[in-house]
């Protein structure tokens, strides 16, 4: 295999200055990087990391709405990842299993030096004809540790106030309707469109937005346009390729599930 002579990062974190910090060390000690896009939040980082697929990708643990450890779940094995947190025993575990590093705040170039010099190992090895079998034995480890540290994370946070009610136009009438009887919220241009027992509506809000206000217990993004209610799937297919699509209960249209989001329906 042809090694490659330039890679990608993507960095997120809600702090802009450690963003502009990171990117600066970056360009010090490691030249061929080239950083490709910031985020300002998880779901951002998955958005851009969709769209430009870099061979790394910084995550702040804790950021608004979708933190560091979703968006991971959410990238998998797709690039390298390195968590940045103040709080080192976030990252500790992931670090041990030897595929996910991390950085702790304030950053220090010795031990992104560090950092750099595993990952120029680890990229270097995925390129390699015979890789490593122990990578794919520890694929699945992985992705229950991220599991693991996603829950944690939003036990730590404690309860959040959850969006309760969608506002929707219908008619010359406003709707209040309470979100356990939505079924799904798709994008649709400037609007999204809101489906519930009995009717439809395009309200003034996006996806990103709704995304970030709705409980991750009973609702998942599952397409940077789909956010679905759980309890309404009747069950899931996997297509051909990265993708699939999840049928609802009582509905004849199905949603898409993108590659981004197939750990969602691991166990269906």
């Amino acid at each position: 295999m042809t090694k490659r002579t330039t890679l990608s990062a993507l960095i997120a974190d809600d702090e802009p200055l450690l963003r502009e910090q990171l990117t600066r060390y970056l360009q010090r000690l490691w030249p061929e990087l080239e950083v490709v896009a910031q985020a300002r939040n998880g779901r951002e980082a998955v958005e851009l990391f969709d769209q430009l697929q870099p061979d790394v990708c910084f995550l702040d643990v804790h950021m608004p709405g979708m933190n560091g450890v979703e968006a991971a779940r959410s990238i998998g094995r797709r690039a390298s990842i390195v968590f940045v947190t103040a709080y080192e025993n976030y990252a500790v575990e992931a670090f041990r299993q030897g595929a996910i590093d991390y950085l702790v705040k304030p950053l220090e170039e010795a031990r992104l030096q560090d950092t750099i010099d595993r990952l120029k190992a680890r990229l270097c090895a995925s390129e390699s004809s015979n890789p490593a079998p122990a990578d794919a034995a520890n694929a699945s480890d992985v992705e229950a540790l991220l599991d693991r540290m996603a829950l944690q994370l939003r036990e730590r946070m404690g309860p959040q106030p959850w969006l309760k009610w969608i506002k929707a136009s219908v008619g010359n009438t406003v709707r209040l309707v309470p979100v356990e009887q939505v079924h799904y919220l798709k994008s649709d241009t400037k609007y999204t469109l809101v489906a519930w027992d009995g009717g439809e509506a395009l309200i003034r809000k996006t996806i990103r937005e709704l995304a970030d206000a709705l409980d991750p217990a009973c609702f998942a993004q599952i397409h940077r346009s789909v956010i679905v209610n759980l309890q309404q799937v009747a069950h899931y297919t996997h297509s051909s390729g990265d993708s699939g699509e999840v049928r609802l209960k009582g509905r004849s249209e199905t949603l898409p599930v993108s590659r981004s989001y197939l750990h969602l329906f691991r166990q269906m």
